[in-house]
């Protein structure tokens, strides 16, 4: 019998939350097991090691999101890795006591922001020590770009171009910009194409399988990628997400496996560039 192919492919952008709100309405399925044992289900069908787990600016509190993403990391035996948000709308102090309590957690891979969701532009000066906490351990700064989910969110924040100032002011500092940036994913790719130190992700591109026209939809969306990634020029710069539960992992990753690209370089979004990006592969 033939080995089992490893499970090195990573999936940057998947969430699971007990504050995520209305979740059989926005799953890509009513009946999906939103759990540790479900998501890992999902990922293992498609041979995906680690999965970056986007903790919810809905969370009460900083210590409960650092409990909460604790909590699931050891559940999944480290393969659901850790991350931490926060606004700047809760003004200077609020984000100096979030830094202040980061400080202790040793897994953390990533920081996520919610412009867009939340009122703010990723260039709000009340950021900046955020940014410099991400340069001083060498995390990721993840920052929601484009559509929401939410009606009421806010879309001038969340442009691609709003990210320019902070990723020339910030040059040491990672950036991945989620979602391509749709629906400006000509914006977006000018930007990563522009700034080295800038990375776009496939996550959260598709609506839910049942609604019209879906097989139109993804082959839409899987244009838009080639055309990102032909403006980039640089196929190390775009990482795979799904976003689940709003997609299915074999959906997102399907989308990446239908470019007309060499293999080599699909399974480079599939994995290397995470695994580079994250230092999934560096010594502990």
């Amino acid at each position: 019998m033939a080995a089992t192919p490893p499970r090195r492919r990573v999936d940057v952008h998947v969430h699971l939350s007990r504050y995520w709100p209305d979740l059989a309405t926005n799953s890509y399925d009513p009946t999906v097991d939103f759990s540790v044992r479900g998501l890992l289900r999902e990922l293992d069908a498609e041979r995906i090691g680690f999965a970056v787990l986007l903790q919810l600016f809905s969370s009460p509190s900083v210590e409960e999101t650092l409990r909460e993403g604790e909590e699931l990391f050891r559940q999944s035996g480290g393969r659901l890795l850790q991350t931490v948000t926060v606004s700047p709308t809760g003004g200077a102090d609020a984000v100096a006591a979030a830094i202040a309590r980061w400080e202790a957690a040793r897994d953390l891979v990533a920081v996520k922001l919610y412009p867009g969701y939340l009122p703010f532009y990723p260039h709000d000066r009340r950021l900046d020590p955020v940014y410099e906490f991400a340069h001083r351990r060498g995390l990721v700064v993840m920052i929601h770009q484009g559509d929401t989910l939410d009606p009421a969110g806010l879309l001038k924040y969340a442009r691609p171009i709003e990210v320019d100032e902070v990723a020339v002011r910030f040059r040491d500092v990672k950036f991945l910009l989620c979602h391509l940036g749709n629906p400006w994913v000509e914006e977006l790719a000018e930007l990563v194409y522009k700034n080295a130190n800038v990375y776009t992700d496939t996550s959260g591109l598709l609506a839910r399988p049942t609604v019209p026209y879906f097989p139109a939809m993804v082959e839409r969306a899987r244009r838009r990628l080639a055309n990102a990634l032909a403006a980039i020029g640089d196929v190390r710069r775009v990482v795979y997400g799904s976003d689940w539960p709003l997609e299915s992992i074999a959906t997102a990753v399907a989308l990446v496996d239908g470019l007309d690209l060499p293999a080599e370089e699909r399974e480079r979004i599939l994995s290397g560039n995470a695994r580079e990006l994250f230092r999934l592969d560096a010594p502990a």
